[in-house]
């Protein structure tokens, strides 16, 4: 099958390449720019952004299934920057993919859809979009998942799948920061310390995303919904950090600051950088950082295990040893 991923250079969107060309699949990159780990793979690019709806269409031609990773990550930005690529790029994709008819979408999304500012514990995927975001990043991608699932029809079939805390080799995001922060000596625990949350490794999270493809293009149980994805159970949050940290010949986080005050600072800095508007910067603190951080956030995938055979083949231990 002739399959278009959005991204496919990135950290996730590579290894779904990967996993798709395993499988026989012939897989095409839709991006601003090719690169040599494409080459490698012998996937080419056909280049354009998700705000040029005449790049998509082309990019579309004689494709029979997409893959939507590519998004605007950020904990910090213009809302119109979001809002444009994660939510209009979105729009953009699904609806020339109608046009086209492309019969099967997955959506890469995030739990943070559901991340209000209470803690979640266990929760599923009856949990509603909450009224109010404090990431803007979180906002625009419950927009665009919300708006994806709407499309979905029997000739169009869309499933959404949210993997939380994506870690492993070429990560770029969260992890690389956070061990840049505690090589300077700068870097606090949030919290007490006792907070759980989810994460997976970045293999399990495509083989997760092929998984729901596959059976989109089967049975379908999954057509119309959206599916919370995690390692084999939810990690204390800091002393994963740590065992990150010694992965990197770093010592473990020995400072911490409390929930309150870090969100308190998160909130000044907010207020600042908006005064001043100052959006092109990755802030020390927000209070989106500070509650991710700080309390315990963690779901049941119990729905992604029944439909689609969500089971995670690289285990928390096992992908620790790959990064040391």
């Amino acid at each position: 099958m002739n399959i278009l991923i959005t991204g496919a250079s990135g950290f996730l969107g590579l290894h779904i390449a990967k996993e798709l060309k395993d499988q026989g699949h012939n897989v095409i990159n839709f991006s601003r720019s090719h690169t040599d780990e494409l080459e490698q793979l012998n996937i080419p690019t056909r280049t354009g952004n998700l705000a040029d709806k005449d790049s998509i269409v082309k990019a579309l031609e004689g494709i029979e299934a997409v893959f939507h990773v590519a998004s605007k990550v950020g904990m910090w930005g213009k809302w119109e920057d979001f809002y444009s690529i994660n939510y209009l790029g979105t729009k953009n994709l699904a609806d020339a993919c109608i046009d086209k008819g492309i019969k099967t979408f997955v959506y890469t999304s995030t739990p943070s859809v559901v991340f209000g500012t209470e803690e979640i514990i266990k929760g599923d995927e009856t949990i509603p979009y909450p009224k109010k975001y404090i990431s803007l990043y979180a906002k625009s991608k419950a927009l665009a998942e919300e708006y994806v699932l709407g499309l979905n029809s029997d000739k169009f079939k869309v499933t959404s799948i949210r993997p939380h805390l994506i870690y492993g080799e070429r990560d770029k995001n969260i992890i690389p920061r956070l061990v840049a922060a505690q090589a300077k000596g700068k870097l606090k625990a949030i919290g007490d310390r006792t907070n759980l949350v989810d994460i997976i490794y970045v293999e399990n999270a495509a083989k997760a995303h092929v998984d729901a493809f596959n059976e989109l293009i089967a049975e379908a149980k999954n057509s119309g919904k959206a599916y919370f994805i995690g390692q084999e159970h939810p990690v204390n949050l800091w002393d994963f950090i740590d065992q990150i940290l010694e992965c990197k010949g770093l010592p473990p986080v020995k400072k911490s600051i409390s929930v309150a005050k870090a969100y308190k600072i998160g909130s000044c800095i907010e207020f600042f950088l908006n005064l001043f508007k100052i959006f092109n910067i990755h802030p020390p603190m927000t209070k989106f950082v500070a509650l991710q951080l700080g309390t315990s956030h963690y779901f049941s995938h119990e729905n992604a295990k029944n439909d689609f055979g969500h089971e995670p083949k690289v285990t928390i231990e096992e992908s620790l040893r790959r990064l040391r």
